[in-house]
């Protein structure tokens, strides 16, 4: 049985579902990450493209770095999807906008390159400089 995860953004204004399970989840570390999130880290959890849909309102889409777009609330800011031009079969959706943020189960950390020095990384999962493979 397929599992269906629902989620949205901070003041409701966008809903979504999506088929689950993730084909991976992880942290990503990298600068262009904690700028468009404000955090210096953002879990992420990728499904395949289509296996998402709008279920209430339309995410604004920009272009934040050559071939990824990113996905977005224009009301409350929050931050919803990545995807990458290389993957076109796939989407990035932050695991925080899930309703439940504990369905995906997240693999590694990525981009640690960019990484924040404060920031510990001390829970035992694979941490790469930059992405996997």
């Amino acid at each position: 049985m397929t599992e269906m995860l629902e989620g949205g953004c901070f003041c409701g204004a966008l809903r979504f579902e999506i088929e689950g399970p993730e084909s991976f989840a992880c942290f990503c570390h990298c600068e262009s990450c904690q700028r468009a999130a404000g955090a210096p880290v953002v879990a992420w959890a990728t499904y395949r493209r289509e296996a998402f849909r709008m279920t209430r309102g339309e995410m604004q889409i920009i272009n934040s770095s050559p071939g990824v777009t990113r996905g977005f609330c224009a009301r409350c800011g929050s931050s919803l999807s990545s995807e990458h031009a290389k993957r076109g079969g796939e989407i990035d959706i932050t695991v925080n906008c899930l309703d439940d943020p504990s369905a995906p189960v997240l693999k590694a950390h990525i981009w640690t390159e960019d990484k924040q020095p404060w920031l510990r990384i001390d829970d035992g999962l694979p941490v790469y400089e930059k992405n996997i493979g």
